[in-house]
């Protein structure tokens, strides 16, 4: 934990910069680019019931989208208002009204007509709700009832038979941490969360390298350093407010790499909305692109570090940060033997770079007396994941890059919840505060007064997967209760998903709208129970952002939804129909007493119970975590970690697949195209070379098939790197293996390899013996 506070936010330049202009056409005009204006006015209109509602969300909530940490219109790194679309997309799940009972009430067959965006703009979930086998059509159901349902339910399995799931939909640490005690004190340590397929291996990996499971620095620390990288993070579409902090960068004269597949053209050059100088000329963001291979990036790393040790014996001191390392870290020997070994052709041929272009990195990173690493879902999800992210923590603790001002490794968040999910103990991992060891068992008996299940807890997927097993296996999942969530959008081979859904005795879905998942059937019973919104829990709620931000978001005054209840207190409820005497244990009056629980449970979140008003905010661990070069590891050190090269096999006439987020929040789709590329959703980003190469012009129908399923599409080229392809998401997931996590911290893999082929063809040679003979091909797989 560092000691240095965070000093507060920045004021923005006032002086013009025409050499950051895009163009001198105002407003982008001719541009594929979004329109914010009239975006705005489109989600004014949605919202105009409920305007002076919507416009108190905006200014006194904080952001239930990304993790940025937005309080109102206001922030800790810039001063000014700021808002994105993506906010403002999320914004009408808060005010909508109810769904009307005769659409709600409706045959079933009709529903599951509708989409996921469908269903989301009939509106909000008035009632619990319950479906038996055999019903076309979901009918009331008292709370009373429904709890004891439930209740009965989970006192007839065996605790492992019970898995509880939490979404990253604006839950706050309140409801986290409550679902977490609840679970446990059920017996459970069945309980996951949304972070598990986005940044379980960052958490897994920052903790092995350098003893801490969040982010070591600031948003403020980009404004200023000498080289702020991006690595697979595509922050202008996923966190739209971060292009404000990469303009203050730029005006500070940072230089700004992106490595990723793509050439994302948002990373490239934007419009940000609420800069009018930018807005009307946009503003050129990234200074290099480092197109790596999909999976590549261990080896591009690898090839930098050989880079610097070859530099070092040109010149000592030239590459590295010898003080740091001798006075900091374990392992710097036996990484640099490890790396000295590397194969130039392989880290070309596995990074997709040239030993050249991975010099010119190497340079300027040896140059530099500064640099913030931000990564996201291009390292994470991976089944080497965790070793992507070692591979980050090496290259800043080689240069000395962590523990001060204008440097650090930055997890960036896609969420505004996950941050503080496992920090709650919603995670089969985790506890409140701490891991789940035996000596954080015995410290959360001691808070909490109960004795603790022992066994290990299984990730979400494999709970999901529990579910085919025999009925009397002591692990079948027979109750799966799950807080928001679409595993039918957000996991592999989405089919098997369902049969895994489906195979369920009782399914609980406490949400505030319906999703295609909702509508699946179940063995006994599919019920759904209507959840608050964060801004409508009694109490107010917390969240924590990206870079450590605990932030109070008060109970806004509006309309409310006739019988939707408080996550928390939803799950206290349930746990004293289980048993009364688990009542006292989970007595929860208000959000305020749970705060003040969190506070004792989470040592390190002390501060929380003071949060009770408007812009209340504290940061946990200080301005900087590692300060000064020391890490919460068992010797202070961090640990510098020899990672070896994934085995990457790529067959004959293959592509390396990987999957893209769109104009979308989480699975939640706004836009059938894409603004920055113009790509509608089953458009598959190629090469213009390989797309040549195929004999493919810009539109082609085409089909992208392996062994694990198909996708019929368009082709798109694109200036993505030779012999990668991208999809959508969810649209690309039926190409994705299921049941393939990673080693360390259970994130599913989704990356693959496929055929692509002319729609045409592919129909016309579709014949037994061709498919038989292409899926004896790809028997060779990605590995």
């Amino acid at each position: 934990m560092g000691k240095t506070q965070h000093t507060g936010p920045i004021k923005l330049p006032k002086r013009l910069d025409p050499k950051l202009w895009v163009s001198k056409v105002p407003f982008g005009l001719g541009q594929v680019k979004p329109h914010h204006i009239k975006e705005s006015l489109k989600i004014a209109w949605e919202n105009k019931d409920q305007l002076p509602y919507a416009y108190r969300i905006l200014t006194q909530g904080v952001c239930d989208g990304c993790a940025l940490g937005v309080s109102g219109l206001y922030d800790r790194t810039l001063a000014g208002p700021h808002v994105c679309t993506t906010r403002l997309n999320v914004l009408r799940l808060n005010t909508m009204p109810e769904i009307k009972p005769e659409v709600l009430h409706q045959d079933i067959a009709e529903l599951r007509t509708m989409d996921s965006a469908a269903l989301r703009k009939l509106g909000r979930i008035p009632y619990p709700l319950i479906r038996r086998p055999g019903e076309n059509r979901f009918s009331r159901l008292p709370w009373d009832e429904a709890l004891e349902l439930i209740a009965t339910k989970i006192r007839a399995i065996d605790p492992k038979q019970l898995a509880f799931y939490l979404t990253g939909r604006g839950i706050t640490n309140e409801s986290y941490y409550a679902a977490g005690k609840v679970a446990r004190l059920l017996g459970t340590n069945h309980i996951d969360n949304a972070s598990r397929i986005c940044h379980s291996p960052s958490k897994t990996a920052l903790k092995r390298s350098v003893g801490i499971g969040a982010s070591s620095c600031n948003y403020k620390d980009w404004i200023g350093t000498d080289v702020l990288v991006f690595w697979g993070s595509v922050a202008a579409n996923n966190q739209p407010v971060s292009t404000k902090y990469m303009y203050a960068a730029k005006r500070k004269g940072t230089r700004i790499i992106v490595i990723n597949p793509y050439h994302e053209p948002s990373m490239d050059q934007y419009w940000i909305p609420s800069i009018p100088e930018s807005a009307l000329f946009g503003t050129k963001l990234t200074d290099d692109f480092y197109q790596v291979h999909i999976g590549g990036d261990i080896a591009f790393m690898n090839g930098v570090m050989k880079h610097w040790f070859e530099m070092e014996e040109a010149s000592p001191g030239s590459a590295v940060d010898h003080a740091f390392i001798q006075a900091h870290t374990n392992g710097y020997e036996q990484l640099k033997a490890h790396v000295r070994e590397q194969d130039w052709e392989l880290l070309e041929r596995s990074s997709g770079l040239s030993r050249e272009r991975m010099l010119e990195f190497a340079r300027l990173l040896a140059a530099a007396k500064s640099a913030v690493f931000v990564w996201s879902m291009g390292l994470t999800q991976h089944r080497f994941g965790t070793d992507n992210i070692s591979q980050v923590a090496n290259l800043a603790l080689l240069r000395g890059f962590l523990g001060r001002e204008f440097c650090g490794l930055m997890p960036i968040r896609g969420h505004s919840g996950v941050q503080g999910s496992g920090e709650m103990g919603a995670d089969p991992f985790s506890l409140p505060g701490g891991e789940f060891s035996a000596d954080g068992i015995a410290r959360m008996e001691r808070v909490w007064g109960f004795e603790l299940p022992k066994w290990q807890g299984d990730i979400v997927g494999v709970s999901l997967e529990n579910s085919m097993l025999p009925d009397d296996h002591e692990r079948k999942l027979k109750l799966f209760y799950t807080s928001g969530g679409n595993f039918l959008e957000t996991m592999p081979d989405p089919d098997f998903v369902r049969e895994c859904l489906e195979n369920v005795d009782i399914r609980v879905h406490q949400d505030i709208v319906l999703n295609t998942s909702t509508l699946a059937e179940a063995r006994e019973a599919v019920i759904v129970l209507p959840a608050m919104t964060r801004y409508e829990q009694p109490g107010g709620g917390t969240s924590t952002s990206t870079e450590r931000m605990v932030y109070y978001s008060p109970e806004i005054k509006g309309p409310r939804v006739s019988e939707a209840r408080a996550e928390w207190a939803i799950y206290a409820e349930l746990a004293a129909r289980v048993n009364p005497e688990y009542e006292r244990l989970v007595a929860f009056r208000n959000a305020e007493d749970i705060r003040r629980e969190i506070a004792a449970a989470a040592t390190y979140y002390d501060g929380i119970q003071h949060l009770s008003e408007r812009g209340d905010v504290f940061q946990w661990g200080g301005a900087w975590l590692c300060e000064d070069g020391v890490c919460p590891t068992s010797d202070g050190r961090g640990n510098l970690i020899p990672i070896e090269q994934p085995e990457l096999r790529k067959p004959e006439g293959h592509f390396r697949v990987t999957t893209r987020r769109g104009k979308q929040f989480n699975s939640m789709i706004y836009s059938a195209t894409d603004p920055f590329n113009g790509a509608d959703r089953y458009d598959v980003l190629i090469n213009p070379q390989d797309a040549e190469a195929l004999q493919l012009k810009a539109g082609d129908a085409i089909v992208v098939y392996n062994q694990y399923g198909l996708l019929h599409g368009r082709a798109k080229p694109v200036p993505i790197q030779q012999g990668n392809i991208e999809v959508h998401w969810p649209e690309g997931n039926s190409l994705i293996p299921k049941g393939v996590y990673e080693a360390h911290a259970g994130i599913p893999e989704y990356n693959t390899a496929a055929v692509v082929e002319k729609a045409e063809t592919f129909h016309a040679l579709k014949d037994t013996k061709y498919v038989e003979k292409r899926v004896m091909e790809l028997e060779t797989e990605m590995g």
